[in-house]
């Protein structure tokens, strides 16, 4: 645990400097960011506190300290934290976020910090029980153990920072061939059943406070929704304008997997974990974006 994760006003200032980067940085529109080719983004999945994935993504993406600037890619993260490897019952992956927020802090234009489940819920004091563990209860003892009365102080930066979380990346891309191909990189998309009171235009607007409401918000709903089908997806594209999904949330034993007709679904947690490398000036369709998944542990 580095010195500056201990320092309860070193903490709260690195998350409050990333919460500015979310809110302020030119890429935010509405509640999501919008990148732009040319350039080359680095899509990952759920990551649960793997510091080692983590550090071979942020050198994947050339976002590592003495990086040529020209090797500079974007990069997605996500579902950070509530990690299996607990000490002493207790989960430490506050770490995970503030090194996330470090990141976003000192690129705010090449880091997208999207809002996932586990964040949500940790914000919103929600119940979420992993395996058996409740996810809230050993976060924050793991606060009150490393900060002590100073705990809340920077339980409250944590939840500034999550709440400044954009729902998705908007990717402008172009085919080889000409013309422009957007992709849309999310936690996840609403259920078929949360449909009905889900507000499509939550992606061009700001976030209040009710789409952050368990079972009713739309921005609730697109990081809890599972089990999207064909029908549900093709509907999305309509209404968003755009041709394909990057996603979460769901489990992928062997790191990604393909929901027809236009979803891929990610994991960047377990040692199956892979990434999405796409050249924004040159994209395809989904089933060929997906021949091109590598293991994060794979040497390029």
């Amino acid at each position: 645990m580095s010195e500056e994760h201990n320092n309860p006003d070193a903490v709260i200032a690195i998350f409050d400097a990333a919460v500015e980067a979310n809110l302020d940085s030119s890429c935010r529109t509405g509640s999501i960011d919008t990148i732009s080719a040319p350039g080359h983004l680095i899509a990952t999945g759920d990551l649960h506190d793997n510091p080692a994935h983590f550090d071979r993504l942020v050198e994947l993406a050339g976002l590592n300290p003495g990086a040529d600037e020209s090797r500079r890619k974007h990069l997605t993260l996500h579902e950070l934290i509530h990690s299996d490897r607990l000490i002493n019952g207790m989960d430490f992956s506050y770490r995970m976020l503030a090194k996330v927020a470090k990141l976003k802090a000192e690129f705010p234009e090449h880091v997208h910090t999207l809002i996932a489940n586990h964040e949500m819920a940790q914000m919103l004091k929600s119940g979420i029980i992993k395996d058996g563990v409740k996810c809230i209860e050993v976060f924050q003892d793991a606060l009150r153990f490393v900060f002590g009365e100073d705990a809340a102080r920077v339980e409250k930066s944590i939840d500034r920072f999550i709440r400044s979380m954009p729902l998705a990346l908007r990717c402008h891309c172009t085919k080889p061939s000409g013309g422009r191909f957007d992709v849309l990189c999310a936690h996840s998309l609403p259920s078929p059943g949360m449909m009905g009171r889900f507000d499509t235009d939550v992606l061009s607007r700001p976030l209040t406070e009710e789409d952050y409401q368990p079972r009713t918000g739309s921005a609730y709903a697109m990081v809890w929704g599972r089990g999207y089908d064909a029908e549900l997806l093709e509907d999305l594209v309509e209404r968003w304008g755009v041709n394909w999904f990057v996603l979460g949330h769901e489990h992928a034993e062997f790191g990604s997997d393909f929901v027809s007709p236009n979803a891929i679904i990610l994991n960047s947690d377990h040692e199956n974990g892979v990434y999405l490398p796409i050249d924004l000036g040159a994209v395809y369709g989904p089933e060929f974006a997906l021949e091109s998944v590598r293991p994060i542990g794979e040497l390029v």
